[in-house]
């Protein structure tokens, strides 16, 4: 049974949802919310919780990963469950640190504690990559032909590795990973929804990728219930489907800028420097090549499927930001049209 939680990387809006949802459950005793800064809340900022979220009777302790203070956090709370939600894709120059060193240190500190029952952990699904002889969907089990060499991907990786060492020393704990497809709502801030969010969208000449989003509200869901429940494993999370970039951009409404490959990584250092866009290495490749993963390991495991597929979490950011999805009746048809019978 679920009594204590610890959630990592509270002031960010995922996982101030997921601290939200799991405070409001009756059956969990204590929520901790731990990041290297608190959480925005009305008495400080004088404006609303992240993303509009309140954190109900979370418990904000403020510590970095890095520090083997966490131990400390984990041992004075008698901490059972921790859900590791805390990695970044962004700055680049903190990333590694945070992202491999932050998670070394935090199962360290589960490691030595026998109280430890469950361990969740947030994945990525640009663990697999994005290259020319990806197959047509990824599952949990694939290989990728081309493992990530470099940024946010390598990270994911690295971090998974640790992960699996983890799990064999404490076979007593559930260990949960989520491989994430790309992250689509209201809420969401991130280097894709930053993309679509321009008035012109760079695209990569001749290429016309496949895209697999998961909406937020199906994120938090899955973190949940992983939470409160044994589900071990590795699982691929994202909505059901997959759009083409043509598709999105004519859903939005918005013109394009084609450009070869170097170009359109010159111009996201470019609006990177300015804060316009950040277009790594591997988002480029996925804006080259793609990606889609398969779901049914998950959706057996937990008899349950999201509410959202992948064109309707896009729609739905779309909403966000004041645009009917499609950009206007006639577009938004199109939208209908390309989902129902493909393009």
């Amino acid at each position: 049974m679920t009594r204590t939680v610890l959630v990592t990387g509270v002031a960010r809006h995922i996982g101030a949802r997921v601290a939200s949802v799991l405070a409001a459950d009756p059956g969990i005793s204590r929520v901790i919310g731990v990041d290297t800064v608190p959480p925005p809340t009305p008495a400080r900022d004088g404006g609303p919780a992240p993303g509009g979220v309140p954190l109900g009777r979370t418990e904000f302790v403020k510590v970095d990963l890095r520090s083997p203070d966490i131990a400390q956090v984990i041992a004075a709370a008698d901490i059972d469950t921790v859900v590791h939600v805390d990695l970044v894709s962004a700055p680049r120059a903190l990333m590694k640190e945070h992202n491999v060193i932050g998670t070394m240190q935090l199962l360290g500190a589960c490691q030595r504690s026998p109280l430890i029952r469950r361990v969740v952990v947030r994945s990525t699904t640009e663990v697999y990559g994005s290259s020319a002889r990806d197959p047509a969907v990824f599952t949990e089990d694939a290989e990728p032909p081309e493992t990530p060499s470099h940024g946010f991907a390598k990270d994911a990786v690295e971090v998974e590795g640790y992960v699996r060492g983890f799990a064999r020393r404490r076979p007593d704990v559930t260990v949960t990973t989520l491989r994430f497809a790309d992250f689509m709502g209201p809420g969401v801030d991130s280097p894709l929804t930053r993309y679509f969010s321009r008035p012109v969208l760079p695209t990569v000449l001749g290429f016309d990728p496949r895209l697999q989003f998961v909406h937020e509200d199906d994120g938090v869901e899955v973190l949940r219930r992983v939470t409160v429940d044994d589900h071990p494993g590795t699982f691929n999370v994202a909505g059901d489907g997959v759009v083409l970039l043509s598709q999105c951009v004519r859903r939005a409404g918005r013109p394009t800028m084609p450009l070869p490959s170097p170009a359109f990584g010159v111009l996201g250092d470019l609006a990177g420097r300015v804060g316009l866009a950040d277009f790594s290495p591997e988002q480029i490749r996925l804006m080259c090549h793609g990606r889609a993963v398969d779901t049914t390991r998950l959706a057996d495991e937990l008899g349950w499927k999201p509410k959202f597929t992948t064109a309707a979490a896009f729609d739905d950011f779309l909403r966000s930001l004041g645009r009917a999805a499609g950009g206007g009746p006639l577009a938004g048809l199109i939208g209908r049209i390309e989902e129902e019978f493909g393009r």
